[in-house]
């Protein structure tokens, strides 16, 4: 930490007083931020990372990669640097990828992905990440539970019979990259069947930091809020990102009835001025509309709300109760960038893994901005086998 941090002094507090947080410090105007940032992340948590303290929910996906042929692409009607959800058209393109092609296969989907990222940053313990998420009883099912295992996250699926197992195709050409998404089972998620049963709720009390990508808005808004109202309620925190353009737009109503019970909303420069187009705020300044939502409705006042959005290789923004910063990212130089399709769930699982280890947010944003220059460098959502971050 720089040396002009203010002192803080943090009060332990014992059983019966865990509702009330005390905070004995003195700080000038000009430190403010950074006493509202500490103050934010004070919980009566151990500050080392432990298992199942980080909580995901959202859409699993088994990412299929394969260096394929112009033949391969034409088949099925692919350009050679895209990204589509499958059609009927595409049923038998995943099984054949597999037969025709040298595949690999990864735990995909953005919250899993940035629950993944969170575990690799901290490494140790194993799984500090749990996540929820609905799949097939298959093939590609008993693959994904693998490549989560070896990802040292705990993903407890939901496992129906109905629907396959979601996965997303990879077909790479070149340095180009295509991609084909079929939701399939991730459409599934059920609370009566999974979230609602006691050996699955119990996980997510454990724990104290929780993640859910604004996707699942449009699978499962009651078991978004179920996790949303008991972050609230026992004072923990609660994060959503915005996740694309079309979510702001065509589930507005179920993302405004998240929205108060979130602590840190994420997005990026896009989905920033979605959000402020639908709220009626007449402006595209990222800044202002970043303060404009770190201000709406919140039901847990005890914490003010964070709003982080990115902007590409240009300046991360942050949003805090008074105040709006910049971060300037990471140089990257262009040749050494393979694929930005990953940067967005990166940066996020960079900013948990110090959230959950109740690292001041200016730190969580170094290392945000650290997985993301990583995975720039990465075919897909991957990474070496040990983070570089100091």
């Amino acid at each position: 930490m720089a040396s002009d941090e203010p002192a803080v002094k943090r009060v332990k507090l014992s059983e019966d007083e865990k509702s009330e947080e005390t905070v004995d410090a003195t700080v000038s105007s000009s430190e403010k931020l950074r006493f509202v940032t500490h103050w934010f992340l004070h919980r009566d948590t151990m500050a080392a990372a432990r298992p199942n303290s980080l909580f995901g929910m959202g859409n699993p996906l088994l990412d299929i990669c394969a260096v394929v042929d112009k033949d391969f692409l034409d088949k099925y009607s692919l350009k050679a640097n895209d990204q589509i959800l499958a059609e009927d058209k595409h049923k038998a393109l995943f099984e054949e990828l597999v037969k025709k092609f040298k595949v690999e296969y990864h735990a995909g989907g953005a919250t899993q992905n940035s629950i993944k990222i969170a575990q690799w940053m901290i490494q140790e313990p194993h799984n500090v990440g749990t996540f929820f998420g609905c799949i097939g009883k298959d093939k590609f099912g008993e693959i994904l539970k693998q490549k989560a295992e070896e990802a040292h996250i705990q993903a407890r699926y939901y496992e129906q019979g109905e629907e396959p197992t979601g996965t997303c195709a990879a077909c790479l050409t070149g340095t180009n990259r295509s991609l084909v998404a079929n939701l399939a089972a991730a459409n599934c998620y059920k609370k009566d069947k999974h979230l609602d049963l006691e050996e699955n709720w119990e996980l997510v009390e454990k724990a104290n930091v929780y993640y859910i990508a604004g996707f699942f808005l449009t699978v499962s808004v009651e078991s978004i809020l179920k996790v949303a109202k008991h972050a609230s309620e026992n004072n923990k925190l609660f994060c959503l990102n915005l996740s694309a353009p079309f979510i702001c737009q065509f589930f507005k109503d179920n993302l405004m009835k998240v929205l108060p019970y979130v602590d840190v909303l994420f997005g990026n420069e896009t989905e920033a001025s979605a959000f402020g187009k639908e709220q009626d705020w007449d402006t595209k300044d990222v800044k202002e509309i970043a303060k404009k939502a770190q201000a709406l409705t919140k039901e847990n006042t005890k914490r003010p709300r964070i709003v982080v959005f990115t902007q590409g290789s240009e300046d991360t923004v942050m949003a805090t109760e008074d105040k709006v910063k910049t971060f300037p990212v990471l140089k990257v130089d262009p040749k050494d960038i393979v694929d930005t399709n990953g940067a967005g769930d990166a940066f996020v699982g960079g900013f948990l893994s110090q959230l959950v280890q109740d690292k001041p947010v200016e730190r969580c944003v170094e290392a945000a901005h650290y997985a993301g220059s990583v995975i720039i460098k990465q075919a897909g959502c991957t990474f070496p086998e040990k983070p570089d971050f100091n």
